[in-house]
């Protein structure tokens, strides 16, 4: 019985009223209450709740109104679907209006009969089409006016506004960083608006629900604007690389209950004067002089008499798009764990972990004191900040006192890599209650835990999480402390898979992705970073970097189910791999062009940063993997032909790979570590002379007394194929060393991040180049993915991608006594758990509804094993496939199981 003959489904189901079953987490694209989205086609999805296991979705219902939270007549019903599909259903009524708020409801019902209440949501549409924009593009120029160039501009309007008011939206967007204020209030928590792209390519905007900060009558707006990535120094550019105006567009729109509508608009009527803030750069710092207030200068009653107007600048706005990323937010606040004070006088705050973000404090001082920070992530072996690794960042923040008493100073549009801050100019004693670290990120759900018996582990996974947590902010960067800060693809590729099981990384993903098919070259190659910091540098398209193009969609794929994502970087997929097809010298192989090789591997050659396994190797490696890759994508999408094609493409290379780089008798020409990791984990070697190259890699393994070799290429790869060829008792091994070079030895060594070198800082205090020494460098953490996929043993199955069915393929080893995994999947959450005590091995697991999973029991026999005390054959939800010598296949049904036996060590 499923109601479907009752539209409103207004009275409560047998169902909703025990709480038996039932639909949570209805989101649109990914979002909870998204506004201001631009998907012009918005997906649904949802999770289920029930009791009992097998819970399975069989139908559903959705409905869409525009302006109706009660659907009397819904723009879109879906009527009654017979379909266990709960993800990613799409929109199919008529096309969606800019500015517009749609309501959403949504009915299911189980195999079981049961039928859920409706779960209500809502999204709203930001401005769809660029040529709805009626604001013009204001700037100001302080030289002009005998200002100093650096200083911020404040922009200003008032406007009245009468007393039915329905709702109120701001439209908005700069050239450089912005933030709003309305009458004296600043609008929400967003950071770095509008975000970070190629600004000439596309330009996100910001939509804002200001209802509540309206008054009747007079009101008054103001936007402060920054250089940002636009016009401040990036990437080695000194300033001004995407242009040399600050400029700012706004619309508000005020509706009111009799369905007009009031717009507020950025034009020759604003004023605009210079501010407080005198200096502010990503890299160097900012500098705030309190004593250049405008105190209450966006108040309607603010006489700006004095202020100087605005001009305009024409314009195209061809650029704009709907805000497509999670916004950047504050997302922890640490107050110090201990104060410092040097023999100089000087205090160093420690705050005890390595963050991106900056320092806010109290002070009281007279009129001009100075305060000054300097920021760092470690001491040197005297105590000193060690600062020589930022290269030419500054990564100062400076406030002048205005002599009032309580004061209090926030930096706005800069950011800090650090553990350390050193106060200098601080009046009185530094009470480190007075200063407080703000941790800023991408808004980022985290959805992966992992734990284990070994508290140095669990120290290396929260260092992992805390390296995506600090460089995941509106891109992937590769570090957040010194002069660079750039979205490189290598780094984004190799950790792409980590960086999902740690947090829903679906969005920032789509974005960066989108970035890249804009930044893509006319010939498919693809540049180093994203947003592309290098235009025209003939330097670009690096394997393992590149490759980002293709080994990116399909592991949002993969770990999401999102099918949309790989259509839409299909044919930056393509142009890639037909790039690499195009520029070797050799057919099959890729022989030419620029390649940073296994970058910061411990077998380059001295005084380079290249490791010695050769780059045509690696090139031609990734060259194979992409065009697998690309192959499997085709194959998903239904484009069979494609998929014919590059898999063809893909023997073709492996045949010639082996041909080039494996002797007659089955050895790889580079004896290194990163080349059998390649060969093997992209599937390049096969039958006898896959045999010889696991076996030639695990002697390499031995004599290196188990310590790897490998750079940002082979690293990520190591472990995962040392279990993948059943020698997870060698990845253990590696991973649980706590000698250089190891995970561990920079947790031994204090790190709360991941270091950019195995040997950042040494023993003696002593540190590795400062020309390139971040420690804040999340790409060795990719090592989380083997944490997660191996020893929890939690997998998603390309047959069913987004964790629709999952294996759970635990690995206990390395002396353990315990491990545990979540994931909150697009289905609900996942746990793997596994015990080992008194000789007995305990496996809990949780699969959420809606989806089934294939489980593997380790080192267990049949008739030994029970269920929450239920003989193996007869538990509920568990079906036997498949009895081995040392392990057990199960299929399960959603649900929780507690699976209990005898441990037996593998032989």
């Amino acid at each position: 019985m499923r109601l479907k003959d009752n539209p409103n489904l207004n009275e409560k189901t047998w169902g909703a009223e025990t709480n038996d079953f039932g639909i949570m987490e209805l989101r649109v694209e990914y979002r909870n209450n998204p506004i201001g989205i631009g998907v012009r086609v918005p997906r649904f999805s949802w999770k289920l709740f029930g009791s009992g296991r097998g819970i399975r979705q069989e139908g559903y219902r959705i409905q869409i109104s525009e302006d109706d939270p009660q659907f009397q007549n819904p723009i879109w019903d879906s009527g009654d679907v017979n379909s266990d599909q709960s993800v990613h259903i799409e929109y199919e009524g008529s096309s969606l209006k800019s500015r517009q708020v749609y309501f959403c409801r949504v009915f299911a019902w189980d195999t079981k009969g049961r039928v859920s209440d409706w779960q209500n949501t809502f999204f709203e549409t930001g401005i769809l089409d660029f040529r709805e924009w009626t604001a013009q593009w204001i700037t100001f120029d302080p030289e002009k006016h005998d200002r100093p160039a650096e200083t911020l501009p404040l922009f200003r309007k008032t406007f009245e506004s009468n007393s039915r008011l329905r709702s109120a939206r701001i439209y908005a967007t700069a050239l450089g960083l912005y933030e709003l204020e309305l009458n004296g209030r600043r609008l929400n928590d967003q950071l770095f608006t509008p975000g970070w792209t190629s600004y000439h390519k596309r330009l996100q905007t910001q939509t804002f629900d200001v209802t509540e900060y309206i008054r009747f009558g007079g009101n008054a707006i103001g936007i402060t604007v920054a250089d940002g990535w636009y016009k401040g120094r990036i990437g080695g550019h000194p300033r001004d690389f995407y242009g040399n105006r600050r400029a700012a567009l706004l619309e508000l729109h005020l509706t009111y209950e009799d369905g007009s509508e009031q717009r507020v608009v950025t034009d020759g009527s604003w004023r605009a004067e210079t501010g407080p803030i005198v200096m502010a750069s990503l890299y160097d710092g900012e500098t705030y002089d309190a004593r250049l207030e405008k105190e209450g200068w966006s108040l309607p009653k603010y006489d700006d008499q004095t202020w100087l107007p605005v001009e305009t600048m024409a314009r195209s706005n061809h650029m704009l798009i709907p805000q497509e990323n999670v916004p950047t937010v504050i997302v922890r606040e640490l107050k110090p764990e201990r104060a410092l004070r040097l023999p100089s006088g000087e205090t160093i705050l420690d705050f005890g972990q390595n963050l991106t973000g900056w320092v806010s404090y109290a002070v009281t001082g007279e009129r001009g004191t100075v305060i000054e920070l300097t920021h760092a992530e470690v001491l040197d072996s005297d105590g000193n900040l060690y600062i020589e690794n930022l290269r030419s960042a500054k990564q100062k923040t400076s406030y002048i006192c205005k002599g009032t008493g309580n004061e209090r100073y926030e930096p706005r549009f800069s950011f800090q890599g650090f553990r350390y801050a050193k106060v200098n100019g601080y009046p009185g004693d530094v009470n480190p209650e007075w200063f407080t670290a703000h941790v800023i990120s991408s808004d980022l759900e985290e959805t992966g835990t992992f734990e284990c018996s070994d508290p140095l582990v669990n120290q290396l996974q929260s260092n992992i999480v805390w390296g995506q947590r600090g460089n995941f902010l509106d891109v992937p960067t590769d570090c957040p402390q010194r002069d660079e800060r750039l979205g490189y693809t290598g780094d984004a590729q190799v950790f792409v898979r980590t960086a999902a099981h740690n947090m829903n990384v679906a969005v920032f993903f789509t974005k960066w992705l989108k970035d890249l098919k804009a930044d893509q070259l006319p010939n498919g190659g693809v540049p180093h970073t994203i947003p592309d910091t290098l235009p025209g540098w003939e330097m670009h398209s690096a394997s393992g970097w590149g490759d980002a193009a293709v080994i990116c969609p399909w592991t949002i794929y993969l770990c999401y189910g999102d099918l949309r994502l790989l259509e839409e970087q299909y044919d930056s997929m393509k142009a890639w791999v037909e790039f690499l097809r195009n520029s070797g010298e050799q057919e099959f192989l890729r022989n030419g062009g620029f390649q940073f090789g296994d970058w910061l591997a411990l077998d380059a050659p001295a005084g380079t940063y290249t490791g010695a396994t050769p780059k045509d190797f690696i090139a031609t490696a990734f060259y194979a993997h992409s065009a697998n890759l690309l192959a499997k994508s085709a194959r998903a999408l239904g484009k069979e032909e494609d998929a014919a094609k590059y898999e063809e493409l893909f023997g073709n290379i492996r045949d010639r790979f082996n041909k080039e780089f494996v002797t007659s008798a089955g050895r790889l020409v580079s004896p290194t570590q990163t080349a059998h990791v390649l060969a093997l984990h992209f599937g390049l070697v096969e039958g006898a002379f896959r045999k010889r190259v696991e076996k030639s890699f695990i002697q390499l393994i031995e004599e290196s007394e188990y310590k790897p070799t490998t750079g940002f290429l082979g690293t990520p790869y190591i472990c995962p194929v040392l279990s993948s060829i059943g020698r997870s008792d060698l990845a253990y091994r590696l991973v649980l060393s706590h000698d250089y070079p190891s995970w561990l030895y920079p947790v031994k060594q204090g790190a709360t991040t991941i270091w950019e070198h195995w040997d950042g800082q040494k023993p003696d205090g002593s540190f590795w180049s400062p020309e390139m020494n971040s420690f804040n460098h999340y790409a060795f953490g990719a090592i989380g993915e083997w944490l997660y996929r191996y020893v929890a043993g939690i997998d998603t199955d390309e047959a069913g991608p987004g964790f629709k069915h999952i294996h759970i393929r635990p690995l206990p080893g390395g002396g353990l006594s315990y491990a545990r995994a979540t994931y909150q999947s697009m289905y609900g959450e996942i746990v793997s758990s596994w015990k080992i005590a008194n000789k007995e091995m305990t496996i809990e697991v949780n699969i959420p509804p809606n989806t089934t999973a294939t489980l593997e029991l380790p080192n267990a026999l049949q008739d030994r094993v029970t269920e929450q005390g239920v003989r193996l054959g007869e538990a509920e939800g568990v079906r036997i496939i498949a009895l081995h010598e040392n392990r057990i296949t199960l299929e399960l049904e959603s649900g929780f199981y507690q699976f209990q036996f005898e441990w037996r060590t593998s032989s």
